[in-house]
């Protein structure tokens, strides 16, 4: 991904001063997307006011040079899973009373789920928090560059089927890109990348920062084909998942 885009319209032209480091030039059009995207860019459905009760949870996107370029780290889900069985997602969780924050908590669930080593992690962004109706989840998308990679394994397989790397040549790939309609009604953007399908919660947030940073391609989104039932999951029928 030599090629360098654009941010796009209404982000940032500079890279805000907090950034850790000097990040590698083909990660530069995310961070400016991470920094600069608002709340209803990425979702409907805006966090409830305080006083109302939420589960606090936190995703970590983390974005690496693997050994087939840059890519994103996804976790496969254990397919005998009550909720989400079998569903590539991002590493993450709910956030514990003793994590200091969600940065804290997509750390430390990544750690656990996947082995990997956090100091080799350099935190770039949080994304806006994202609310998940009716699970009462608000979700926090941490942007992550991985420095210094580590190896990574399905800690738990209870929990966990499977850790994957997957190069953004191929999320960027149109022929990789479909919609989903769920039996619900509810068609969203999804993934076929590496032997999985991703869809739902994890994939709106891939096409969504792709698009603002400037990286998508475009594709067919008229391609809309039915969610197996294997890939089945709680959803309402507007496309909010139960969990994150």
């Amino acid at each position: 991904m030599s090629a360098r885009a654009g941010p796009a319209e209404g982000l940032p032209e500079q890279l805000p001063e907090r950034l850790p480091g000097r990040l590698p030039e083909w990660m530069e059009p995310l961070a400016r997307a991470a920094a600069g995207v608002r709340p209803e860019q990425l979702s409907r459905f805006l966090p409830p006011p305080p006083e109302e009760s939420t589960r606090q949870s936190a995703v970590l996107m983390l974005f690496g040079e693997g050994p087939d370029g840059p890519d994103v780290l996804f976790i496969e889900r254990a397919h005998d899973m009550r909720s989400h069985p079998g569903q590539p997602a991002f590493p993450g969780g709910a956030v514990d009373p003793g994590d200091a924050g969600p940065v804290a908590a997509a750390l430390r669930e990544a750690v656990e789920e996947t082995g990997l080593e956090p100091s080799g992690v350099e935190v770039v962004a949080t994304l806006p928090a994202l609310y998940l109706p009716p699970s009462g989840f608000v979700v926090v998308p941490v942007v992550a560059w991985w420095r210094k990679p580590s190896t990574v394994r399905a800690v738990d397989a209870a929990e966990v089927a499977g850790v994957v790397r997957v190069p953004l040549a191929e999320l960027i790939d149109p022929d990789n890109r479909l919609s989903v309609r769920h039996p619900s009604g509810y068609v969203g953007p999804a993934f076929r990348v590496r032997g999985l399908l991703v869809w739902g919660f994890t994939a709106g947030l891939v096409s969504r920062l792709l698009a603002f940073a400037g990286l998508e391609r475009p594709w067919d989104a008229g391609r809309v084909e039915e969610l197996p039932t294997p890939a089945l999951a709680p959803v309402r029928a507007d496309g909010s998942d139960v969990r994150p």
